[in-house]
Parts: structure tokens; C-alpha cells; sequence
């Protein structure tokens, strides 16, 4: 798609054709580190016992076992291992059975 030794097109003019910011062009990912790997296992562990816990429960406990953590950080894991908190839905806008059957006034009443 974009060739850098393509010499009729500068790579900006190939990047800007195939919509394209140069930046993403370059960019490399870069792997977890080994101490978020471990850090990962862990709340794997922590999420079988208490699925429950989302990343503010799950930051405190392991800040209790002893991991120096953050939420941000617990929150970020846990995107990158697909993991959420198992809770029941919101019902807070679901209305009554008796609000829902009442006649609403009409115009002009």
C-alpha cells in the first residue's frame, strides 16, 4: 500500500492518498511490560473469585495484597484483558405498572 522506496510519490503524498498520518505509518506497538503481565495474572485470579468488582473494588484489593496500583492503571488492564464487572442493570427509569396506566391531561386541560 504505502512504499518507501517509491519514488514518483513522497511517502507524505502516499500517506495523505491513502488517508493516512505519517505517525501511524511509523508506529511500532509495544508489548505489555513483564511487571503487567504478572499484575494481569493476578486480577485474573482476583476476577474468578469476585466478578463483581470493577476497577475501583479491584484496585483496593490488590493495593491489599500489596501491589502498588492505581485505578487508571486496574481500569486500562482490564480493557486489555476484556474484563468487566458482572452486576444486575439499572432499573432507576423503569416505570410503575400503576404510572403507566394513569390518563395523561390533554391539550387545553
Amino acid at each position: 500500500m504505502i512504499d518507501p522506496q517509491y519514488q514518483e510519490l513522497s511517502l507524505v503524498r502516499q500517506c495523505a492518498l491513502v488517508g493516512v498520518s505519517r505517525s501511524s505509518f511509523y508506529y511500532r506497538p509495544v508489548g505489555e511490560s513483564e511487571a503487567n503481565l504478572r499484575l494481569m495474572r493476578v486480577m485474573d485470579e482476583l476476577h474468578l473469585r469476585c466478578p463483581w468488582y470493577g476497577s475501583p473494588q479491584m484496585a483496593r484489593a490488590l493495593r491489599r495484597m500489596g501491589h502498588r496500583v492505581g485505578r487508571k492503571r486496574v481500569r486500562r488492564l482490564m480493557r486489555v484483558r476484556r474484563r468487566s464487572s458482572v452486576t444486575a442493570p439499572r432499573r432507576c427509569s423503569t416505570p410503575t405498572r400503576a404510572a403507566s396506566s394513569r390518563p395523561r391531561p390533554g391539550p387545553g386541560s
